[in-house]
């Protein structure tokens, strides 16, 4: 069964690690905003203590932009290096910004120091580049900072003569909006983030898909005009058959007269293959679709199948299945007869079992299992992806990828697993609704 299912080709590195692409470039947007810290700071150090005349411990202030200017200069080199930059380490930059802000309020004035509320920065940039439990760490260190600050301060005075507290009550508002302010700003940014991720995951499937379904219609055309091409020379086979059917040194040889008709039978073989890809491709649309029952729709596709391959040992279990009517869908049965070549090619001279089932009144779940070495994990996750097969021949690995576009298109999905008991087994589940005339499918949504 694993025949045909795709080997990983080498990986894009523009492609293979976007986390690493997103952490070196989430840890230059920290380098540039400290810069501007750097800088707004040394600005508003200087301003205060020299243009407004207003004492600060400028020197130790100092210090500390120069701890925050080493550590920058230290990130700049650490973004050079080949490692990814992980979450753990964009939270310990932020954790240094938030400890330097912290000791550059506590020389100026604590939580009577109106910049306290650049606190608020730090939760935004956390909320927007961090996991939800990095975030917290950086939430927790903001408002341990701001509490802490409210009671353990230098004072910061503005004018000597009249120093000037603020009230309990006043402290305790500041600390009420702060939280507020934290919480609701970081819920916000990370609902904002999670909308933004989700939107983009479903344009990437929407782009794959698109892409796969211009891939279908291309295939088709190109099914459709060597379906068209083929029917004159298998025309042109069958007559000549047919007229050494009737010549006296082949009728009067029995061996040649059998591989005669062994041959004309195999053209009828594949003037059905050719019928059928044109109805696939619509060429045949004055004809309704076929009518029949569910049980007799499997059990039909495990004899045709039997009888094309004599030498494979197929069972059949579709014990329970509802007697509803469905439509004879031949893409349908074209996967299932592929996803059974694929089990008999995979497993080789092992029986191979097509169960039925309906788990619930809604669904249908086809399987084909079989007792081979079962599926690497590669095959697992490369699974039904076109030109890609381990039997390492041109254009093969094209069924399985047929197979996942008709699955989807009818609603269902197509899924690869190894068995606990040995062998491997591909399940087909669709809603039962897509396979049932229209009036049927209201009067099972009915019920």
């Amino acid at each position: 069964m694993n025949a045909d299912f795709p080997l990983p080709p080498p990986l894009d590195p523009a492609v293979a690690a976007p986390e690493r692409r997103a952490g070196r470039a989430n840890l230059r947007q920290l380098i540039e905003l400290r810069w501007l810290a750097v800088v707004g700071q040394l600005a508003t150090v200087l301003v205060v203590h020299v243009g407004l005349a207003i004492v600060l411990p400028w020197a130790e202030m100092l210090s500390l932009l120069g701890i925050l200017v080493a550590f920058n200069l230290f990130s700049l080199w650490r973004n050079r290096l080949a490692q990814p930059v992980s979450q753990f380490e964009l939270c310990i930059a932020l954790l240094v910004d938030v400890g330097v802000l912290t000791g550059q309020l506590y020389l100026a004035g604590g939580s009577d120091n109106p910049f306290i509320y650049l606190y608020l920065l730090q939760v935004a940039v956390a909320s927007v580049l961090l996991r939800p439990a990095y975030l917290m760490a950086v939430m927790l260190s903001a408002v341990t900072g701001f509490v802490l600050l409210t009671q353990w301060h230098r004072p910061l005075l503005l004018d000597p003569a009249t120093p000037t507290t603020l009230s309990p009550n006043y402290l305790g508002g500041l600390l009420l909006c702060f939280l507020l302010n934290v919480g609701l700003l970081s819920v916000f940014i990370v609902r904002i983030n999670r909308n933004l991720r989700q939107r983009d995951t479903e344009l990437a499937e929407l782009r794959q898909r698109a892409a796969e379904e211009i891939h279908i219609v291309r295939m088709g055309l190109l099914a459709s005009g060597a379906a068209h091409e083929l029917g004159t020379p298998l025309a042109t086979l069958s007559v000549i058959l047919g007229d050494w059917a009737h010549m006296a040194p082949f009728a009067g040889e029995p061996e040649l007269r059998e591989e005669i008709e062994e041959m004309q039978r195999q053209i009828l073989r594949c003037k059905a293959i050719v019928t059928g890809i044109l109805m696939s491709a619509g060429e045949m649309r004055g004809e309704a679709p076929g009518l029949t029952r569910l049980p007799a729709f499997i059990e039909g596709l495990a004899a045709a199948w039997r009888s094309a391959h004599p030498q494979a040992g197929l069972t059949l279990q579709c014990d329970g299945l509802p007697d509803v009517e469905i439509i004879s869908d031949s893409a349908l049965q074209q996967v299932i007869a592929n996803l059974l070549d694929n089990a008999a090619e995979a497993a080789p001279g092992t029986p191979l079992t097509l169960v039925a089932a309906c788990p619930d009144e809604d669904t249908l779940d086809v399987s084909v299992r079989d007792e081979g070495p079962g599926f690497t994990p590669e095959m697992l996750e490369r699974f039904g992806n076109p030109y890609q097969s381990s039997k390492g021949q041109p254009g093969r690995g094209m069924g399985l990828f047929l197979s996942v576009n008709v699955a989807r298109t009818l609603g269902g999905r197509l899924e690869a697993r190894n068995r606990d008991e040995g062998g491997a087994a591909v399940t087909l589940t669709l809603p039962l609704a897509a396979l049932l005339p229209r009036q049927s499918s209201t009067d099972v949504r009915s019920r």
